[in-house]
């Protein structure tokens, strides 16, 4: 089981399955909604995931047609996202997950519209979309 929350503490979830295609995320939308040159994050089946506290302090935008990314509303903490076209997985940053998680990224993905002033310098494969098996 893996456990997660958000600064405050008020939202607390845990995810009973395995963390799936773990990545580095570079499009402008995900540098936009969490300050940063990328966002590590990986996807969780919808029904192994489960929100303990704090569901009611959820705040949804809709970043892009049909993903919608959810935020405290206290703290401001970058929660998952949900997607219209396949409800039944979500994507979770690695940064909110706590204690000690294994699953590490494999992947760069939208490095065709990374910040040009950050250099990937590790050596995972680089796309400039999702890979076709995505």
């Amino acid at each position: 089981m893996i456990n997660g929350s958000c600064l405050c503490g008020l939202i607390k979830f845990e995810i009973t399955g395995e963390l799936q295609t773990p990545l580095n995320c570079h499009c402008s939308i995900c540098r936009k909604a969490h300050a940063s040159a990328f966002r590590p994050r990986a996807g969780v089946k919808a029904d192994e995931f489960k929100w303990l506290t704090g569901s009611d302090k959820i705040t949804w935008y809709k970043s892009s047609f049909g993903n919608y990314r959810g935020f405290c509303n206290v703290c401001g903490t970058r929660l998952i996202s949900r997607f219209d076209d396949n409800p039944d997985y979500y994507g979770v940053p690695l940064a909110i997950l706590d204690g000690q998680i294994v699953a590490k990224p494999m992947m760069h993905v939208f490095v065709g519209s990374k910040a040009n002033w950050y250099e990937i310098t590790d050596a995972l494969p680089q796309y400039d979309e999702l890979p076709p098996s995505m």
